[in-house]
């Protein structure tokens, strides 16, 4: 078998610099500009942020839940903490936190173009 590991998420948003920022300012990313683009480092991996301009011929982003890709999920501490912080910032919560069993709090928000993003806390009391 392959030995893999995380190497980036790849975005497209018609407002990248707006989209790198609300990473930065919600999840705590760190931005990386190179020339003529904008990434975010995030939990270990990165964010490749491509724009989106009319007649490129990507299509109008899925409504969620849908077939391939549904979400990307983070691993926190202190979940209900971390949900009152972003709250507190205007972030829309599809899913508040609550215990899908025991040792796993999760919650879902929505991020820049309906991008579903999972929050999760493992208690490794349970692992």
């Amino acid at each position: 078998m392959p030995v893999v590991t995380w190497d980036h998420v790849h975005l497209r948003s018609p407002d990248p610099e707006a989209t790198a920022t609300w990473i930065e300012d919600v999840l705590g990313g760190e931005i990386v500009r190179g020339p003529g683009r904008i990434d975010v480092k995030l939990g270990g991996a990165m964010v490749f942020i491509a724009p989106v301009t009319s007649g490129d011929g990507v299509n109008a982003p899925p409504v969620t839940p849908c077939q391939g890709l549904d979400h990307f999920g983070l691993t926190v501490k202190d979940i209900d903490a971390v949900a009152a912080e972003i709250k507190a910032k205007g972030v829309e919560f599809t899913k508040e936190p609550h215990t899908i069993r025991p040792g796993v709090r999760i919650c879902f928000i929505r991020g820049p173009e309906g991008i579903s993003i999972e929050l999760l806390e493992r208690d490794k009391k349970y692992a």
